[in-house]
């Protein structure tokens, strides 16, 4: 799943996109001005979060980059997301990396 609305009791609400595991890649910062162009017209303000993140246990080890987007609880979260997703398709398009298994 390249995008998806995290559940949460407590805001602020996330949309959060799988960017790396997608792209082979970390988001630019030139994407993320792309992205806040694009969701400034749905919200009054935004907040863009670049992360990579890292779960290790004595099993396993994950690394993974995504984008998580806090937006305010009167927010569309679907519109946002969908606007999200178009972005990253799109990103991924222009400029992807080759992933290789280790």
């Amino acid at each position: 799943m390249l995008t998806f609305v995290t559940k949460t009791d407590t805001p602020p609400r996330e949309v959060r996109v799988n960017f790396g595991v997608f792209a082979g890649r970390t988001v630019t910062a030139a994407e993320i001005d792309d992205l806040a162009r694009s969701l400034l017209p749905e919200l009054d303000h935004v907040t863009i979060v670049a992360e990579e993140r890292h779960d290790v246990s004595a099993q396993s080890e994950t690394s993974l980059h995504q984008v998580r987007i806090e937006i305010a609880d009167d927010a569309d979260i679907e519109q946002v997301a969908a606007l999200a997703e178009s972005w990253a398709v799109s990103c991924i398009a222009e400029r992807h990396a080759e992933v290789a298994e280790a």
